[in-house]
């Protein structure tokens, strides 16, 4: 079997038992990049330097047997929106582009401090703004599966060059599906935590109430042990905590919810029926399957994306073409340097965002949208609260079908924005939330569940998936 079609626990352990070098498995994937990226565009910039270098220090370790991590050795890609100190860090975006940050992200510290090494940074929806990966000013990605449909997104270069075993894991973000939905597109695992599990110290903000940073493999065992070397407190963000590290419940007597509202009108009925297959599988092994309801659940999208969209535009207003970011050149007043700068440097979808954040931030319909939708918000959480006191975890699809075909989205935004309607109420939330692959449709598209839990509950949904 080539080493780019192993797990990253499965490469772990060829290179701790030395069956292989680092720089040997740098040379595959470096290989594979060069040989099939130029077909799905995973990757916005590759870092060899960075990778070798750091294989020269870690091999030594290696091969004394002091082993920083159970992930030592192991490459790993991350979404070009995580900062790394001194290499390129776009956002997917003309406004970033060239932009090198003084320091990286605590969950890529986390990373580096376990021995792991970075392949490069994937591709990604402008800002993380987009539900397809075609948002992107450096091009959209094409899903592995199946090259003439999406990958999803927003960290659809992140699970596409996992999918395309361009990478054997990868780290994305996750706002309001943005690991889940693409995870799913594209037949792999990918882990949004709980809010505050991971620190977003580094992580260029989309909405700072909803982003989560998470892994993407090849399966839940992968995504288990990177995310153990992730999580925990961090002094440089308020928002993050020490993680619980509640114990896993049996399986045998689990509490299964089924949401009513996720299974209805605008549902693919292939999608329904492997999904709930899931359900079927697991009541067969002792657990007890519940109807529950979100009453909610109508009010998810427009909620988001008022409150995401807010946000968006209060974060995205650092770029003004004065302190870093895109610049516009003869420009003849300060105002014309802010208009014209950001006016080249964001596409249109996040020109639509910020424009929408303003509008509902705005004097007079501040109360009647924003505040509003921050209500809803706890509502929503209430709502999940009382389906907890009914059960134990919620099965639901991660999205309504499969992945679109390319251009499908982009001409109706508010079809893009439909797709995230399975997964925005778990942000909204602050849950835990593990997209696995469950199946295929009919023209061999994959099909993705997602195991949704209580706060800080982890490991009960890796139990789900057999880790």
């Amino acid at each position: 079997m080539p080493i780019t079609d192993l797990t990253a626990l499965e490469l772990a352990r060829e290179l701790h038992a030395r069956h292989v070098t680092v720089a040997e498995v740098l040379d595959a994937y470096y290989a594979a990049i060069a040989a099939l990226d130029g077909q799905f565009n995973c990757y916005i910039s590759l870092t060899p330097e960075h990778a070798y270098a750091r294989a020269a220090e870690i091999q030594p370790r290696i091969d004394a047997g002091e082993l920083r991590s159970p992930l030592a050795g192991v490459p790993v890609a991350l979404k070009d929106l995580i900062c790394t100190e001194g290499l390129e860090t776009t956002c997917g975006s003309n406004m970033l582009r060239g932009f090198k940050p003084p320091y990286s992200a605590t969950a890529a510290d986390r990373l580096w401090a376990a021995d792991m090494l970075l392949l490069g940074k994937t591709n990604m929806d402008e800002f993380a703004m987009g539900s397809t990966t075609e948002t992107s000013a450096f091009g959209a990605t094409r899903n592995p599966r199946s090259p003439a449909h999406v990958p999803g997104g927003s960290s659809g270069g992140s699970a596409a060059a996992v999918a395309a075993s361009l990478a054997p894991i990868a780290l994305g973000s996750d706002t309001g599906g943005s690991i889940r939905q693409p995870a799913a597109y594209c037949g792999v695992a990918g882990l949004k935590p709980t809010y505050g599990a991971v620190s977003r110290y580094g992580l260029i903000a989309y909405a700072s109430s909803l982003d989560q940073i998470g892994p993407i493999g090849r399966d839940a065992a992968d995504c288990a042990a990177l995310f153990a070397l992730l999580k925990g407190a961090d002094p440089r963000d308020s928002t993050c905590v020490a993680h619980p590290d509640t114990p896993a419940a049996p399986i045998a007597g689990l509490r299964i919810g089924v949401p009513a509202e996720f299974f209805g009108e605008g549902l693919q009925p292939e999608v329904a029926a492997a999904v709930l297959a899931a359900k079927d599988r697991l009541a067969a092994q002792g657990a007890k399957v519940t109807e529950i309801r979100l009453p909610l659940a109508q009010y998810a999208i427009p909620t988001y994306y008022i409150v995401a969209c807010a946000e968006a535009c209060s974060n995205l207003s650092r770029y003004d073409g004065i302190k870093y970011g895109h610049s516009t050149a003869g420009a003849e007043s300060l105002r014309e340097t802010y208009i014209q700068s950001r006016s080249e440097g964001f596409g249109m979808e996040v020109k639509r965002r910020v424009m929408l954040g303003n509008f509902v931030l705005s004097s007079g319909y501040f109360d009647a949208y924003y505040k509003k939708a921050l209500q809803v918000k706890q509502c929503i959480r209430r709502d999940f609260d009382a389906a907890f006191a009914q059960c134990d975890v919620i099965l639901a699809p991660c999205a309504p079908t499969t992945a679109p075909k390319l251009g499908q989205s982009l001409s109706d935004p508010l079809k893009m924005y439909l797709s995230d309607i399975y997964t925005v109420m778990i942000n909204l939330a602050g849950l835990p939330a593990l997209a696995l692959p469950c199946g295929e449709d009919a023209a061999g598209l994959p099909i993705g569940l997602q195991w949704i839990g209580r706060p800080f509950e982890e490991a009960t949904l890796f139990a789900l998936a057999g880790v």
